[in-house]
């Protein structure tokens, strides 16, 4: 059983640091450049004999321009590489493969549903009550008797 805060857990949050100041700084591209500041570093995953690494990012902006992002990260690879050789001191600098993360838009769109699932319950239990205090009105009015 592996430790949970073995050596690869250690490297990957390690790599993720670095990787968020290593776009921030060098990553362009060239049809947004302001997409770099736009991007987040959520999870890196590694294999266990640390040769590679699976990024996972996250970013603000439309579905297109999210796998451009992602594309050009993956291009980008090799430098960011290079720059991380040069700041770890492991005998082994991963490859990487950049992937975009939809653990947060799945999280957002479960939160929507349960939300609009404890509305509609919400209105139910207020349209119930109405109706069990107008009969309960009507039952207490002499007139109507």
């Amino acid at each position: 059983m592996p430790r949970e805060f073995g050596r690869n857990r250690r490297v990957g949050d390690l790599i993720q640091r670095e990787l968020a100041v290593l776009i921030q700084r060098d990553f362009r591209m060239e049809d947004n450049p302001q997409a770099a500041a736009l991007v987040t570093v959520s999870k890196v995953d590694l294999s266990p004999d640390l040769s590679y690494a699976k990024i996972f990012i996250t970013s603000l902006g439309p579905v297109e321009e999210r796998k451009l992002l992602v594309k050009s990260l993956n291009d980008a690879a090799g430098h960011f590489r290079h720059e991380l050789a040069q700041e770890l001191k492991t005998r082994i600098v991963p490859r990487l493969k950049f992937v975009y993360d939809e653990a947060l838009e799945r999280g957002n769109r479960l939160a929507y549903l349960i939300d609009s699932l404890q509305v509609e319950r919400d209105q139910r239990s207020t349209a119930a009550d109405d109706s069990s205090s107008a009969d309960k009105s009507a039952d207490d009015d002499p007139a109507k008797s």
